[in-house]
């Protein structure tokens, strides 16, 4: 199973965002800097986040980003099932409907295989992935 782009870059924003000292914010432009994103994706990443109350945003001069609360005790498992969505892992109905979707058993083994990965990232939280070693790396990242 791979992840979308999308579900990528929000769980790298949330671990880049939970390496701020207490108080200190981030602008957009900045963690799509340091994730070599456009900074349109990320403005659309980081509105998911804000929806789902993981990340707080402040707008001005001294506004920013910061990680909630909420967002630094998540789910992996939570947060990403969250931004990944409710889709399948392969598109049975798409274009050219699978000849085998009425009678196949892939399917229902690939959801629970999907399931198994979520579940796998659900005894994980934000504030944990973002620890040693991975912080002091988060903290290195620069405009590339």
């Amino acid at each position: 199973m791979q992840l979308a782009q999308f579900t990528d870059l929000g769980l790298r924003i949330v671990m880049r965002l939970a390496v701020l000292p207490a108080g200190e914010t981030m602008r957009t432009q900045d963690v799509a800097d340091q994730m070599a994103v456009s900074a349109t994706h990320s403005a659309k990443v980081v509105a998911r986040l804000a929806a789902l109350g993981v990340v707080e945003t402040r707008r001005g001069r001294t506004g920013g980003l910061a990680l909630s609360d909420e967002g630094r005790a998540a789910s992996v498992g939570w947060l990403a099932r969250q931004l990944e969505g409710e889709g399948e892992v392969v598109d049975c109905e798409g274009g050219v409907p699978c000849p085998l979707r009425d009678a196949c058993r892939l399917r229902g083994l690939l959801k629970q295989a999907r399931e198994a990965f979520f579940t796998t990232l659900d005894g994980h939280t934000v504030a944990e992935i973002a620890g040693h070693p991975t912080g002091s790396v988060l903290l290195t990242l620069a405009a590339p």
